[in-house]
């Protein structure tokens, strides 16, 4: 009982056990103390006990599911990575490819553009050549039209100057051969 009274006075006075020297929570020789060490022990080992059987393994199925769904999304991360890349590469080949074809339609388009700009150009170059001949022929058929034209009326108009000036008709024969030669030597200048 005296004991009792002890603990009771202990517990309801510090000041006093502080008055001693000693810190209460220190002071083993107090039998509140070593109950309390006693059951902190029994509350350590109980907790212990209770995380070791239950706690623990069920953090560590959490860390080892954690753990698989990790590396399961890293999986599937690399394997979208790969065929991300490997669109990539299917999407250069195809820009590059429809380059290509493109460069090559544009040069076939501006080969067959030449090509006709060219006949075109050479048809129009002999239509211009044809009018170009006709044209000539025309202006030697004029020419030789007027040349003929010329000849009787240059016959003419030179007799008529002969018979003025000399008062004598001219030769017809020698008056044609001259005015075939005026005729000439104006058609050589």
């Amino acid at each position: 009982m005296r004991r009792i009274a002890t603990i009771a006075l202990l517990s309801l006075s510090p000041a006093a056990a502080c008055a001693e020297g000693t810190m209460p929570q220190m002071d083993f020789a107090n039998p509140l103390t070593s109950y309390q060490v006693v059951w902190m022990a029994v509350i350590l080992v109980a907790l212990y006990l209770l995380l070791a059987r239950w706690g623990l393994p069920e953090m560590g199925k959490v860390l080892a599911n954690r753990a698989s769904v990790i590396a399961q999304d890293l999986a599937a991360a690399r394997a979208a990575k790969i065929t991300a890349d490997q669109a990539v590469a299917a999407l250069n080949a195809t820009m590059s490819q429809a380059r290509g074809a493109a460069g090559a339609e544009v040069a076939q388009a501006v080969a067959k553009a030449k090509a006709e700009a060219m006949a075109q150009a050479a048809a129009l170059a002999a239509s211009l050549d044809q009018k170009l001949a006709e044209s000539e022929g025309r202006i030697a058929a004029a020419r030789s039209a007027a040349m003929a034209a010329i000849k009787p009326v240059a016959a003419e108009a030179a007799a008529s100057i002969l018979q003025k000036l000399t008062g004598n008709a001219p030769e017809a024969d020698i008056l044609g051969q001259r005015v075939d030669a005026a005729l000439a030597a104006g058609k050589a200048a």
